[in-house]
């Protein structure tokens, strides 16, 4: 293909470019999605406008998991790839809307959704578009290493897309390739910042600071932290595996930065029936972050938390807490980073969970990655800028592809109201959710997640047989920390889906 292209003129190969493309399109794309192609009725009586009209009417489990074709590919993979991590083998070109499936003709309703990353559905056409569009096959071909040779398009596809959605105050923005990612450029960012304050805005770096950042040594590597807290979830590079405190496995024989980590409130459920020992939970965290950040040998030039602690078990905190950290970071002239790689893009029933806090100033800095297909952080304070060119800078510094279909996925998101519909379902779920655990106390523990959209978890005494269990009965569900089940459905996910999965769940429950 490429050496024929190489050989065509110039409108015979602009030809056949539009003609793969529209053999492509016809071979990977269904209807379009229209927000009113087809309607469906929910074993409740009511009617609701199916998403994804001609998607599978519901699971279909044919074999085990996994079949026969999972095995002999799961074997053909193992001699070239690691795959003891493996939960399922997929077959993505035959996966849609809310089902994934695999080779052995297994489909199963996905609420974990590649660990929270599917925002608007498998194969979703809106995306395909996107994705087979002159505009993206450039920046793939061509991918351009931005902090040199950026587009000259970078900046309508970042106003138009990425920025459209920012987090209110926060206007700019720093791409980057993955969640870990955006939270250590967040914290360089942070360090930098600390020690510009520290040094004074337009001072410039002294020999000697230079000299001795070279051998990793005071003053040009100062004593600077970043304050996570414990059962935290930021990511397995160095720095933002200092500050992930969520699981031995991920940290054992790296070495790690001296940082701190603060309590992060255990919360009693149901909420409303310990309110005050909940207050006093919250309190006694606060206390402690305040005594860490005036205490710590290397003081903290920021703190990073997530609305919710994800892989931590889903821990929750309430909107008073994360305003009770917004005090102290003002108070202490600290940053404060929120971690939304997980929660952030309509998860919460908001585009961002922690416009659930009413906060009187926002964070200084959001990071995010997942849902958004692309990562960065977002950020308002022009000192967060660098003073100096290359001080925060790799090769790619992002990926324009990504960014373009994180702006068709906004696009998707807006038109079919999805997060409106996120909210919904999460209420739904929650209230069939207590429903089954009146009926299943055994198997239902603590559930949470109450006016938070689809994130929603409950700690299960047999929890990985669950999740085993789950693909039986045709649901790939997930887990988080020692003992918690959590909820990760797509945006897309609608009352027929809850339905399907809620039945299922009670299978489990029975057996």
């Amino acid at each position: 293909m490429t050496s024929a292209f190489r050989v065509l003129g110039s409108s015979a190969r602009n030809a056949s470019m539009r003609s793969l493309r529209t053999a492509s399109i016809a071979r990977h794309t269904r209807p379009y999605a229209s927000a009113a192609a087809a309607t469906k009725t929910s074993n409740g009586g009511m009617t609701e406008t199916a998403f994804f009209p001609d998607e599978a009417a519901g699971p279909t489990v044919a074999t085990a998991i996994p079949g026969p074709k999972s095995q002999a590919a799961i074997e053909q993979l193992n001699k070239v790839f690691d795959t003891r991590s493996l939960n399922m083998m997929a077959d993505y070109r035959k996966s849609y809307g809310n089902y994934i499936a695999d080779p052995d003709g297994n489909v199963l309703l996905d609420v974990y959704a590649q660990i929270a990353s599917i925002p608007v559905g498998y194969n979703n056409p809106t995306l395909l578009l996107a994705a087979t569009s002159p505009e993206m096959a450039s920046h793939i071909v061509n991918r351009p290493a931005l902090g040199n040779f950026p587009s000259n398009d970078w900046a309508e596809i970042l106003t138009t897309g990425i920025l459209s959605v920012a987090p209110k105050g926060l206007n700019q923005v720093f791409t980057g390739t993955t969640g870990s990612d955006a939270n250590e450029l967040a914290y360089k960012a942070a360090f930098m910042w600390k020690r510009r304050q520290q040094r004074g805005a337009d001072v410039e770096f002294t020999q000697e600071e230079m000299n001795s950042a070279m051998n990793n040594a005071l003053p040009g590597s100062p004593e600077l932290s970043i304050l996570s807290f414990k059962t935290a979830f930021h990511g397995r590079l160095f720095g933002s595996l200092s500050t992930t405190r969520s699981k031995p496995i991920h940290k054992l024989d790296i070495p790690a930065f001296d940082w701190p980590q603060a309590p992060f409130p255990m919360l009693k459920y149901p909420l409303e029936e310990h309110a005050s020992e909940n207050a006093a939970e919250e309190q006694r965290c606060l206390d402690e972050t305040e005594r860490l950040i005036k205490e710590w040998h290397a003081p903290p030039a920021a703190i990073i938390v997530e609305p919710i602690q994800s892989e931590g078990g889903d821990n929750h905190a309430s909107p008073a807490f994360f305003q009770g950290l917004r005090d102290l970071t003002k108070k202490h002239d600290i940053l404060m980073i929120v971690d939304e790689v997980q929660t952030g893009v309509g998860a919460t029933g908001k585009f961002w969970a922690h416009e659930h806090w009413n906060l009187d100033a926002p964070p200084d800095i959001v990071t995010f990655s997942k849902k958004a297909q692309a990562a960065g952080y977002y950020y308002g304070n022009e000192e967060l800028r660098p003073n100096k060119p290359y001080r925060q800078f790799n090769t790619w510094m992002g990926d324009p592809a990504r960014a373009i279909l994180f702006r068709a996925i906004v696009q998707e998101i807006e038109r079919l109201n999805l997060v409106e519909n996120t909210a919904a379902m999460g209420d739904y779920l929650f209230t069939n959710l207590e429903g089954l655990a009146q009926k299943y106390p055994g198997e239902i523990k603590n559930l949470r997640g109450k006016g938070q959209g689809t994130f929603i978890a409950w700690d299960s005494p047999r929890r990985d047989e669950v999740l085993k269990k789950g693909k039986t009965v045709g649901i790939n569900i997930g887990g988080c920390g020692d003992s918690a089940v959590r909820l990760r459905p797509m945006l897309i996910f609608q009352q027929h889906h809850a339905d399907i999965l809620l039945e299922a769940l009670e299978k489990i429950f029975k057996s």
